[in-house]
């Protein structure tokens, strides 16, 4: 506990994201989408202004975001190959440690789940009965984030939902020189409706099946409140609600029972169904935008995951 203490108190950014004020800027996390392979950067559809970008495009979209306030970033690098025995360690590697070499001054999350790498599109490994193989699927895990650590990742974020991977994350990386990265787990994520932009943009779709095994029924508040609670005994640092709007009602008992900043991801299908409503002229999309945004505050959400982060400088100006 001490560590995680001394973690979400050596920076400025992680003070940001878990001081008790309002909602702006400085807590909020922009994704990001880095694609091996591609030679120009591909418009994700249902998210306007948000890119899978290449090795090249991705500067200047930080360096815009930056511009308009954005400090924090939560990078996912979709290879272009997909494998259940290796990673593309200079993919991962080159582009991190270039991506940290030219910002010093921001805040690089990375997703650590292994969708977008595995055949299958499964966050984990099977058996050949079609079971969970969770020990082969954590230690790949926690082998994924030492390599994002060791290229100069900031912090961690486990999104994958398996049992045990915060602990194992934090081991690996405690025995490896990384006892002040910190984790931000996601750790109450519900099977959802809500996923469909990201796993076009992430090549994650998976091949067969669902993902109920392993994500949370939506229904079950019990179970939900008590993944949060697990991943702090195993040294999460931050927690996160995902998706947003549908697990809001858990944001302020996860926040009060673990007494850990506690965040919400604003989901793709969140963030697109406003941009189609307002297509539609059904709504102002900035002002639809901005109240969801304000319903999250109200919940006590410590920060906010969203695609929307780069124009918030400017909503709350």
């Amino acid at each position: 506990m001490k560590k995680q203490t001394l973690r979400l108190r050596s920076n400025q950014y992680l003070r940001n994201l878990g001081e008790t004020g309002s909602l702006n800027v400085n807590k909020m996390i922009q994704p990001l989408f880095l694609a091996e392979g591609i030679d120009e950067k591909e418009p994700i559809k249902g998210l306007p202004g948000v890119f899978r970008d290449t090795d090249k495009s991705i500067f200047h979209q930080i360096e815009s975001d930056l511009k308009a306030g954005v400090s924090q970033f939560l990078l996912f690098m979709v290879p272009k190959d997909k494998s259940d025995t290796s990673f593309p360690k200079d993919f991962y590697h080159s582009n991190i440690s270039a991506i940290k070499k030219k910002f010093p001054d921001m805040f690089l999350w990375l997703d650590t789940c292994i969708c977008s790498v595995t055949t299958t599109g499964h966050c984990c490994h099977f058996h050949q009965s079609g079971s969970i193989d969770l020990d082969l699927t954590l230690k790949r895990l926690s082998d994924l984030a030492l390599i994002y650590a060791d290229a100069g990742a900031d912090g961690i974020a486990p999104s994958d939902m398996m049992d045990g991977r915060v602990g194992s994350h934090r081991k690996i990386l405690d025995t490896n020189g990384h006892s002040m990265v910190p984790i931000m787990s996601y750790s109450t994520k519900f099977k959802s409706n809500f996923y469909g932009p990201f796993r076009g943009a992430a090549d994650s779709s998976p091949q067969f099946g669902d993902r109920s095994g392993y994500q949370l029924d939506v229904r079950d508040r019990d179970t939900a409140i008590h993944t949060s609670l697990r991943d702090k005994e195993e040294g999460a640092d931050l927690l996160m609600v995902k998706p947003g709007m549908t697990a809001i009602d858990l944001i302020g008992p996860i926040k009060e029972k673990t007494g850990l900043p506690t965040g919400a991801y604003q989901v793709s299908g969140e963030y697109a169904s406003l941009v189609y409503l307002a297509k539609e002229g059904f709504l102002n999309f900035e002002e639809g935008l901005k109240e969801t945004w304000d319903v999250f505050r109200r919940a006590g959400s410590s920060y906010l995951i969203t695609y929307g982060a780069r124009i918030a400088q400017r909503l709350y100006s």
